[in-house]
């Protein structure tokens, strides 16, 4: 009979490279995946993965989904290295954006000045409120975090909806579900003309530096992580536990009202129906395959981002379903906690009696 037993030191090698096993496991399924649904493989495979480095088109449209997955990836890592589980990121997201918009659309259209800076930092902040009432609810009734943020979730995106079809439409949109186009002043500089790349990649370095340096450079991110460790040692050593529970909160929300703040005032240049696509949840993959660690999410973020647009490339040349990407991120996540498991536990076989 084969059981699993846990081992004692788990190799510390294969824990870093288990990410590498789990992508290389993913495309040799999505190889046997294709093949099934009488596709070429290898054509399929360099849609996924070298046709967005192809061309500059490409690679601009490579960032403009790994900004969001990013950004978002990394503040999901911070609460839960805390033992916060914030798994509605993608409602911080959507009232990041709608602060985002509604400061857009304070601005005239002879605007000038950097108003986009005004447009970031509003995100921030409505990111910020959304995730406080997760942290409140938690800290003064004692509610389950990741049944609430789930749930703001639906509320941020009827909200949405609601200014969508009301107060928000543009009356010269044609009746369509959406809001006015944003002045050119509150849209994020794009360096090149013809390409979507916007100044929005460079918040990749600034958050994953400033949140190295929080994370492991400060008395408060060592006591926020002590925290989810080990809860008893935190409270023998005095540490915080409602700092933890605030503090990774507010920064997972500002970093999560930001990414859609870049998202409506980049690619987007307006608000519609379509700004919750869902990254809030992939980030949530993000985070562990880049194994919670910032330079780890940069790289995670960026192979994201090869599904996203390797499964758009997928669909319209090769005819596959949109699902593709969804069925990659899915597989990605199995794979990777498999060989988590086998890392940490390793087959046993004990005889019987």
């Amino acid at each position: 009979m084969w059981t699993l037993e846990a081992r004692t030191t788990p190799p510390r090698v294969l824990r870093l490279l288990s990410p590498v096993f789990a992508l290389v496991l993913t495309l040799a399924l999505g190889t046997a995946l294709f093949a099934a649904l009488g596709k070429p493989p290898l054509q399929a495979l360099q849609l996924f993965l070298i046709q967005p480095w192809s061309s500059l088109s490409g690679l601009s449209e490579l960032s403009i989904k790994a900004v969001p997955l990013t950004l978002l990836a990394l503040g999901l890592a911070l609460c839960f290295r805390s033992n916060v589980w914030n798994i509605g990121a993608e409602g911080q997201f959507v009232l990041g954006a709608l602060a985002a918009g509604w400061v857009s659309m304070q601005a005239g259209p002879d605007s000038s000045g950097p108003w986009w800076i005004l447009v970031l930092l509003a995100g921030m902040v409505g990111g910020m409120l959304w995730a406080a009432l997760v942290a409140l609810l938690r800290d003064r009734f004692n509610a389950n975090e990741i049944l609430v943020s789930l749930m703001l979730v639906y509320v941020a995106i009827l909200l949405l909806q609601f200014l969508m079809y009301g107060p928000w439409k543009d009356p010269q949109g044609y009746n369509f579900p959406q809001s006015i186009t944003f002045a050119a002043a509150t849209q994020l500089p794009r360096p090149f003309q013809g390409l979507r790349l916007n100044l929005g990649v460079l918040l990749i370095p600034l958050a994953a530096i400033g949140l190295w340096a929080l994370m492991f450079r400060t008395v408060a991110g060592f006591a926020w992580q002590v925290g989810g460790l080990a809860p008893a040692a935190a409270r023998y050593a005095g540490f915080s536990s409602r700092q933890a529970l605030w503090g990774s909160l507010l920064v997972c929300g500002a970093l999560a009202g930001l990414a859609g703040a870049v998202e409506v005032a980049g690619p987007l240049r307006q608000l519609t129906l379509y700004v919750p696509a869902g990254y809030g949840f992939a980030a949530i993959i993000v985070a562990f395959v880049g194994r919670l660690h910032p330079l780890g999410i940069v790289l995670a973020g960026i192979l994201m981002s090869l599904f996203y647009i390797g499964g758009e490339l997928a669909q319209t040349r090769m005819g596959l379903p949109k699902s593709m990407t969804t069925v990659f991120q899915g597989v990605l996540l199995f794979m990777l906690l498999l060989c988590d498991a086998l890392i940490h536990y390793r087959l046993v076989r004990r005889r019987s009696v």
